[in-house]
């Protein structure tokens, strides 16, 4: 019997298990020189957590409001004007016997935003709208053609588009119609977001600075409706944020945010839950690293580089705590073992030897 209660012991030292322990992760909080923090989480102290520096974010992207343009375009380098004259007068310079006026087709905007025209020299367009270019025109055409009428249209080249170049049903190079083009006006152009896209994120490239917002938050803010600039490029592309799923849950994976904000209790529900009969609900830990440069020693942010939170979701207190604490990109969730699933292990194990000690007795008599 002493034997067998060895194996027992022994046994229960090596037991297989699916998930750590509360205690076998916390417990180093004891210790003298303690490798990283542990803050248990309650409604008391989640506004100071979530004043804390966010954590795993490829950049923090900043989104333009919206405004209003001119509905009229705007003559850019690279564009080409169709400039048309009309003169009723005999003999006129600019027509040929028996015509009222004069076609010049396609004539480019310069570098220096001008363009050249018989009689008028160059003519300075660049940033006027087409009406405004017809009323120079005219101005310089005066002196020669007194009664001359001047009739201007725009075609843009590729400087006055916006480049669509994925995450569209029609991606490509869109012209700006008007300077009142929006990036709403862009996407339904180009036929509009797919579905099926997770979450997915609308990025405003302007030169070199980048713009970002999530299309649900788009959709659902009239403000967030940005004027388009020319040469702006627009992609569109799914959510890759994540977190990992460890431990006694239904899921063990990455899980990628099917939303722009995710909370530890939604971070549960996206792992599976957690597992009835393994599961410890006194023990769920978000494990998530900090910056060197977010380390504070006034407890108004992170005391150590790696943090540990710690949920317990018996209770109200922690339910509600659970329910404000956000998820951040690369945060590791991990549903801790039960140690009564250990201690229903052993007794199994106790109970098989007993049996098999009164058989052994059995037998022997």
């Amino acid at each position: 019997m002493a034997l067998l209660g060895a194996v027992v012991l022994l046994t229960a030292c090596s037991l297989p298990r699916g998930a750590a322990l509360q205690s076998e992760v916390v417990n180093e909080k004891n210790s003298e020189i303690p490798t990283f923090q542990v803050v248990p989480v309650t409604r008391a102290n989640i506004p100071g957590i979530e004043s804390w520096p966010a954590s795993g974010w490829d950049g923090q992207y900043h989104w333009p409001g919206t405004s209003e343009g001119s509905s009229s375009s705007v003559i850019r380098t690279g564009d080409r004007l169709d400039v048309t004259i009309w003169d009723s007068s005999e003999n006129s310079l600019i027509t040929n016997p028996g015509q009222r006026y004069t076609e010049i087709k396609g004539v480019e905007v310069d570098g220096n935003g001008s363009i050249f025209l018989p009689y008028a020299n160059k003519v300075g367009v660049r940033g006027l709208t087409p009406a405004g270019a017809r009323a120079k025109i005219q101005s310089r055409l005066e002196a020669i053609v007194p009664a001359a009428q001047v009739q201007v249209s725009l075609q843009q080249g590729r400087d006055h588009t916006v480049d669509v170049v994925g995450g569209v049903t029609k991606p490509g190079a869109y012209p700006m119609p008007s300077r009142n083009y929006k990036i709403l006006n862009v996407l339904a152009d180009a036929g509009g977001i797919p579905q099926g896209l997770r979450n997915p994120q609308v990025r405003l490239i302007r030169g070199s600075s980048t713009y970002e917002i999530s299309s649900d938050a788009l959709f659902r803010d009239g403000s967030r409706n940005a004027l388009l600039h020319p040469r702006d490029t627009v992609v569109i592309e799914e959510d890759n944020r994540s977190f990992t799923a460890l431990g006694a849950s239904g899921v063990e994976d990455l899980v990628y945010f099917p939303k722009d904000r995710v909370t530890a209790l939604e971070a549960v529900s996206l792992m599976g839950g957690i597992n009835d009969s393994r599961a410890d609900p006194e023990g769920v830990l978000v494990l998530r690293e900090y910056a060197a440069q977010y380390i504070r020693a006034d407890g108004r942010g992170p005391g150590m580089q790696q943090v540990v939170f710690t949920f317990d979701l018996t209770s109200a207190d922690g339910l509600f705590a659970a329910r404000q604490f956000h998820i951040q990109p690369g945060d590791t969730v991990l549903a801790t073992e039960s140690p009564v699933t250990s201690a229903r292990t052993i007794l199994g194990l106790v109970g098989s030897v007993f049996g098999v000690s009164s058989q052994a007795a059995a037998v022997s008599n």
